[in-house]
């Protein structure tokens, strides 16, 4: 197997991780609003793993493209679902649970993803090495993992599977409107403080992206270092 084109083969494997992962996300938002009474999401057909129904053109293709050819985590964002909490039978707590639900599913996927590689390392001693020294070599690209069997590839993905759904689980937990985190702190504010909040909108989410790079990586680094520890004792 040819790896020469290791930076193209890797942005692939990063952008459908990502296309997955914002897809499944944004299904369980509308998944969970429709059992929560709203059949808006639904009723777009937004209850769907198909990508074309989630993408926003900046969010979903410029902005990982930008930040994969940069070398910067990937982050970007979906079509928002469309709820409409008019509808929910408890408005609160069906609001709150409609939004973490993404982060939730991306959470799952994240564990999925590791069970998968925690396989691929019991398959033989080369696959072992490949998924335990994965965190190490992961930036060096994949001549440094070694060998050409269909193992490294296939490790590669799921590798990047993982920290994709860490990263976009812990980003959008962040509440900044209008991420998902923001749905939860909102409820629990004053109505003018609420009101101010959620002015903030678009704005603030750009800020933290562009402005607030580091700030962004030590939030979410944390745990994807976690991830790789569990990884290295495998």
């Amino acid at each position: 197997m040819d790896f020469s084109h290791i930076d193209i083969i890797s942005i692939v494997f990063k952008m459908i991780a990502f296309i997955f992962a914002i897809s499944v996300h944004e299904s369980a938002h509308a998944w969970t609003a429709n059992r929560c009474g709203d059949p808006t999401a639904r009723m777009l057909g937004r209850i769907s793993l198909n990508p074309v129904v989630h993408i926003d053109p900046i969010g979903t293709i410029l902005m990982p493209l930008l930040a994969l050819t940069s070398h910067l985590p990937t982050i970007g964002w979906a079509k928002p679902t469309p709820v409409d909490p008019n509808n929910f039978r408890h408005k609160v707590k069906d609001d709150i649970l409609t939004s973490v639900a993404g982060p939730i599913s991306n959470i799952i996927i994240a564990l999925g993803a590791l069970a998968v590689l925690f396989l691929v390392a019991r398959v033989s001693p080369e696959a072992r090495n490949l998924v335990t020294f994965m965190p190490y070599t992961y930036d060096k690209g994949i001549s440094a993992m070694g060998g050409s069997s269909i193992l490294v590839p296939i490790t590669l993905f799921f590798y990047e599977l993982l920290r994709i759904n860490i990263i976009l689980a812990i980003f959008n937990l962040i509440p900044v409107p209008p991420l998902d985190g923001s749905h939860v702190l909102r409820h629990f504010l004053t109505e003018p403080i609420r009101r101010a909040y959620d002015s903030v909108g678009i704005f603030a989410l750009f800020a933290l992206v562009f402005l607030g790079g580091n700030l962004l990586w030590r939030l979410i680094s944390p745990f994807i270092n976690a991830a790789d520890r569990v990884l290295v004792k495998f």
